[in-house]
């Protein structure tokens, strides 16, 4: 993960980046959460400055975890202007994650965000 962040500085890492965030939430315990980091830094390297990827270490951060009210790991989080966008908690496997994470990146919400700095994705 390029960035880790916790409860103290989630503010200023997540809540208030100019960029739309996308948060995932893992455990060194869960094995799912191992299989998709490559493909969330694969993700991120793809979008560019477009999203940020930072990982939140669930057991260590329960607050977030109880605000967030996560019922399983690993659970992503799409925050853009401190307000939760988007939520993936399952998925059906490293393609389906893939094709829903693009989806979310040409979504209306951020669609707007990037027209309105001159960044229309392609």
């Amino acid at each position: 993960m390029a960035l880790s962040t916790d409860e103290t500085s989630f503010s200023s890492d997540v809540l208030e980046s100019y960029v739309p965030v996308l948060v995932n939430f893992w455990a060194p315990w869960c094995g799912l959460c191992r299989i998709i980091e490559p493909l969330l830094q694969s993700f991120q390297n793809e979008w560019g400055g477009q999203v940020r990827v930072v990982g939140i270490n669930a057991d260590e951060n329960l607050k977030l975890t109880n605000f967030y009210r996560l019922k399983t790991l690993p659970t992503l989080l799409l925050i853009h202007q401190g307000q939760l966008v988007r939520r993936i908690d399952s998925f059906r496997g490293r393609d389906d994650l893939r094709q829903t994470l693009d989806a979310i990146m040409r979504s209306p919400d951020i669609y707007e965000y990037w027209a309105a700095h001159g960044q229309i994705p392609i």
